[in-house]
């Protein structure tokens, strides 16, 4: 019985005839593909046909790294837009203190500019708060008897008049406002001359001109200053701006409501005037004087003596023009025998 390996087993060449075999192939291929380029078609054809498996291949692979890049992606989205976020909040917020230096800028050189106008002593202020009594219309600054400011004082922005000194502390004093209940103002028509008087008051911050005749010229736009009578405000200080008047025939005066041209609650710089009302003119009475009284010399005398000298009076005459004649001397009488 012959026995030898099955089919599946046979053996051919040697493992090492094999390798001896492809290693000469592939150098054998290898430098025909370096010098004469044969094989370029050959491996485009070949690349061409793998790539859709190469690609099916590389899904997995692209998942994964497309995962972790969307992953990194929003995670870097997210922070970069949380620092947006904030830079936008920080330039809005530098925005905002640049708009309000700006105004401030402007509002405080008009106060020096209205500083410079002004022929009274000022001292510059700056409004803290307002006071917490709802029925009375009031504001605290920051200046008070230390630094000069007195009960009475008129306050006033580059508007206009803001409100006067009811109550002084060391460091700071109250200001009534010109709306407050209690307030009053001597004013004028600019246009007309009309003087009168502004009360504080009425419902939204307005004003109310009262004592005007119905016959008076008064029309609405026409500026309300101060008069400068009283001796509390001095004269030319816009106070308001008529806005409405109601003249009814079964009434003594006419209706005028004003609106105040300053902004009483949105200002924070203020001055506080040192008002000092000029002292009234003399009086006829104590400023006349006698014509008919007789001239004095340095010392206060009367210069009656000088006129007698020169009218050639005796200087033994008294004040009423009489001249007193000087004692004669007696002579001795001669005895007779």
């Amino acid at each position: 019985m012959q026995y030898s390996p099955p089919p599946l087993f046979k053996q051919g060449p040697s493992a090492l005839a094999r390798l001896i075999c492809f290693v000469a192939l592939a150098v054998g291929l290898l430098v025909v593909d370096s010098h004469y380029k044969t094989l370029e078609k050959l491996r485009y054809f070949i690349g061409t046909a793998l790539y859709p498996l190469q690609r099916v291949m590389l899904v997995p692979r692209d998942s994964l790294v497309g995962a972790s890049d969307f992953l990194v992606s929003e995670g870097q989205l997210r922070a970069q837009n949380r620092l947006l976020r904030e830079r936008n909040l920080e330039l809005s917020a530098q925005a905002m203190r640049n708009a309000e230096l700006s105004a401030e800028n402007d509002h405080l050189r008009q106060l020096l500019a209205l500083r410079d106008r002004m022929q009274v002593p000022t001292i510059p202020a700056q409004i803290e708060y307002d006071t917490r009594d709802p029925f009375t219309q009031k504001v605290v600054i920051d200046r008070g008897s230390r630094q000069g400011v007195k009960a009475g004082a008129p306050v006033i922005t580059e508007q206009g008049l803001l409100g006067q000194v009811t109550r002084v502390f060391l460091m700071y004093s109250e200001v009534t406002l010109i709306t407050d209940k209690d307030q009053a103002v001597p004013v004028q028509l600019l246009r007309s001359g009309v003087n009168s008087v502004v009360y504080g008051g009425l419902p939204g911050g307005a004003l109310d001109l009262r004592f005007i005749p119905l016959s008076a010229d008064v029309k609405v736009g026409d500026q309300v200053v101060t008069n400068g009578l009283g001796g509390v405000y001095p004269a030319g200080v816009p106070v308001a701006r008529v806005t409405r008047v109601d003249k009814q025939s079964d009434t003594t005066f006419a209706r005028i409501v004003c609106q105040p041209v300053a902004q009483l609650h949105s200002q924070r710089q203020v001055l506080v005037l040192q008002y000092n009302p000029p002292p009234p003119p003399p009086t006829e009475a104590a400023g006349s004087t006698d014509q008919n009284a007789p001239p004095t010399d340095k010392n206060g005398k009367d210069g009656k003596k000088g006129d007698a000298r020169k009218t050639g009076k005796p200087q033994g005459a008294t004040a009423h023009g009489k001249a007193t004649a000087a004692p004669a001397q007696k002579t001795p009488e001669k005895k007779t025998p």
